[in-house]
Formats: structure tokens, sequence, C-alpha cells
């Protein structure tokens, strides 16, 4: 193994595991592709006994990530711990400042500690490669870094959590509800026992402050994205949005505006023959919209031990290959700071669903609402009965409105919801001409 790239692990989940998979398999290939042989000479994990179906005798064994990290037996550091602090950071860090290139599939710590990374890295002239960090085995950061390069690019979007999608999917599918599919999901393994990042929109979110960060050569800012979930969206909502035309996606969604960035991470009703409303179960997909390219769309699957593992294993290879670029596409330090975009009209529109008192003046009444807020309505959509599950005397009223400035819906709702004509909370929903 003389001249062998030399790699630590840390981490041997299921991606950790996936890894040494590939790297079993293809330990020719990759040597071949990438000018030298890649062999992994330590790891660090919680538990040395657990059997991974590999022998892991002949490695060197670290309790504390943070010594491999700074281990002489070692070149490339690959942290696939999770987590935006701790030993996942402490021991990022550590690798950088011993002069060792690092790997991460880690998105919460890129979201939160990028352009400080990024800056230690290039300083201390060593990789920080994230391929796996964003949509699993899609090659988006490649794609956006150096693919890309000769574009200008002013919006990216897409669907960047799996389990968000499935229990769409399944939902629309299938005709059942969000808890029940959620639950599903937890058993097969899709989500976790606490579904909250996934389900409430963080984990898009820290994705899509990655690939905003990537795509504009802004600073990464994950705080200064709106999010919303998908936990308030019914099977109503999704039978209506068909008959509409439209599916619902968790979306996010990055505008480059001349005054700032805009990011946002929410439900989305997409029309039936836009670019990602074929993208369903637990794939992803991302839309790159570039001056000179167009419309480009990358698909597969955004998570799972191989799909993942394979962006990692890329990773390491351009490291072998010696391919050395800016972390976020230019040097940190020319980052800009990000700028938040000014408050403008979703050109998009809104979908509202209500269940309305099925009284003399209801309907009237939210006209005059939502024209005190200048909201022009495009459609509406008044079933006959309500369902089996509301009171007799109710029945749905669905709107779609014309491009609206999203205070002044989320304003006429509340005005609506204390006016009395409506039974529970309005629902609305951004929709994207895409």
């Amino acid at each position: 193994m003389t001249n062998a790239l030399r790699l630590g692990i840390a981490g041997l989940g299921t991606v950790g595991t996936g890894v040494l998979d590939i790297l079993k398999r293809h330990g020719d290939l990759l040597a071949a592709r990438g000018g030298r042989a890649v062999a992994v000479t330590a790891v660090s994990a919680r538990s040395k006994g657990k059997d991974r179906g590999h022998d892991l005798s002949n490695l060197a064994w670290y309790d504390d990530p943070v010594a491999l990290a700074k281990s002489d037996k070692i070149d490339v550091f690959i942290e696939l711990i999770g987590g935006d602090s701790g030993p996942a950071r402490d021991s990022v860090e550590a690798a950088i400042a011993s002069g060792k290139h690092v790997v991460t599939a880690n998105k919460a710590l890129l979201a939160h500690h990028g352009a400080a990374l990024a800056k230690a890295a290039e300083a201390k002239g060593v990789m920080l490669n994230f391929e796996a960090a964003v949509a699993g085995g899609i090659p988006v950061i490649k794609t956006l870094r150096e693919g890309l390069a000769g574009n200008d690019v002013r919006r990216i979007f897409g669907i960047l959590n799996g389990t968000c999608n499935y229990i769409l999917t399944k939902m629309a599918d299938e005709g059942r509800s969000f808890a029940d599919v959620l639950a599903e999901a937890q058993k097969l393994g899709y989500a976790e026992a606490d579904p909250t990042f996934d389900v409430g929109g963080f984990d898009t979110a820290h994705k899509l402050a990655i690939l905003t960060s990537l795509a504009f050569g802004t600073q990464v800012n994950v705080d200064k994205i709106a999010i919303e979930g998908i936990e308030a969206i019914t099977l109503e909502d999704i039978r209506n949005a068909a008959e509409l035309g439209y599916k619902i996606k968790l979306l996010g969604v990055a505008v480059q505006h001349e005054g700032g960035v805009e990011q946002r991470v929410h439900p989305t009703l997409v029309p039936k023959n836009s670019p990602v409303s074929e993208t369903d179960g637990v794939f992803n997909a991302v839309v790159i919209r570039g001056d000179f390219v167009g419309d480009l769309m990358l698909e597969g699957r955004g998570a799972g031990s191989h799909p993942t593992a394979s962006a990692v294993v890329g990773d390491i290879v351009d490291i072998a290959r010696g391919n050395a670029r800016p972390v976020f596409g230019v040097p940190a330090k020319s980052l800009k700071a990000y700028v938040q975009a000014p408050q403008k009209a979703h050109e998009g529109g809104f979908y509202v669903s209500l269940q309305l008192h099925d009284r003399p003046g209801a309907v009237a009444a939210i006209a005059r609402i939502l024209a005190d807020e200048k909201i022009s309505i495009e459609s509406i959509v008044q079933r006959g009965t309500a369902s089996a599950a509301t009171a007799r005397d109710t029945a749905p009223f669905i709107l779609i409105t014309h491009n609206t400035l999203e205070p002044s819906i989320r304003k006429a709702m509340g005005k609506i919801e204390k006016d009395g004509h409506v039974v529970g909370h309005p629902r609305v929903i951004r929709i994207e001409r895409l």
C-alpha cells in the first residue's frame, strides 16, 4: 500500500458500513480511477464489538473521533457521526488543523458552520468535500460547483427529504392519513421515532442552505430560511390538489433576486406536468436554472446506505486525484454576505382551504376580507356537503388566489378565522407554477 491514500472513518452506521462495502468491492476500480490505491487504516465508532459485516481487526481503533482526526495513520478524515456540534464539529476542526483532508455527509454541520470550516480548510490547503450531505447519491454538489461553473444560477428548488416525499406519495396513492403513513414510515425505518426534523422541514432547510451558498456564492445562512413542514397537510388537501391538477410536495426553494436571496421550505402545490411532480416515494429531485443551460433536473435516491456511501466514495476519489477546488465554488473569503430579498408577491398564488358554515352571508364576508387585504381570487371551488367527520351545517370551500404577498394572505386568514364563519383553522399552501 505504498502511496495509498489512507482513510480514517468516524461513524460506522449505515453510511459508514456502506463505504466499507464499496471500497471492498471496487478497490481496484477506485485505484485506477483515482491514480492511487485507497485504504481504510483507522476507524472510530461507539461500539467496538458490534458486527458490521467487515473484518476490522487490522485497523487502528479510536474511541475518540478527535484522536482519530489527529492521527498520523490517516490522510483523509471521513466524518459520518452527524450533528452540528459536539464530536462531529470537534473532530472535523481537529482534522483540518492537523492538515487532513475531510469528507463529510453532515448537512447540519455545514449549514451552521460551513463558511468557517471552508475558510479553515482553504487556509490549511486541505480539501473539504461534502457531496453526500445533500440529496444522497445525486451529484448535485459537483454539478453546481463544477459542471455549471459557466452559468449564472438564479434559481434552485427541489424535493430534498425522502421521508416527507414518501409520506405525501402514499397519502396520494393510497388515500391514507398523514398519521397512518407516518407510522408506516417509522416502522420501515424511513422516519425516526421523533420525526420532527424531517416532517417539520428542518432537514430540507439545512440542505437548501448549502445549495444556496453553492448556487449564489453567498455565505451559508440557514437562520434566514422560512420553514413550514407537512404536519398540517390533510388527505382532503391532497385530493383537492389532484382535482385542480396539482400534487403536493415539500419543496426547498432558493431564488436570487436583484436585491438579495429568497429561501423557503414549505408544502407546495406543483402542476402535474412539472419536472418534480413525478418524483415519488423516497426519491429526491433538484432543479437548477442556469442562464445558459436552462433547467437541469437531477433525480435519484436521496438517502440510504449505498447511495449516500457512493457520494462519499466519489469525494474520496477526488482527493486521490488531487482535484482541489474552493469548498463552496469560490474562495471562502470571497463569499458574499447573505442579504435577505425584499418582500415580493408570491408569483404562484395560494391554495386556501376553509371549512365554511353553510349560512347566508358567509361567502360575502370572506370576499370582503380578501378585498380589504387586496387579495384577488383566481378561482373558487365550493362543495355541497361536508365530510363525514365534520358538522352537517358546514361545507368545504377552496380558494385559489392570484399573486399575493404572504403577509397579506396570513392576515386575511386571521381575520376570517376570528369572524366566526369558519370551523377550525384555514389551511394555506403555496402554489408554484414551475
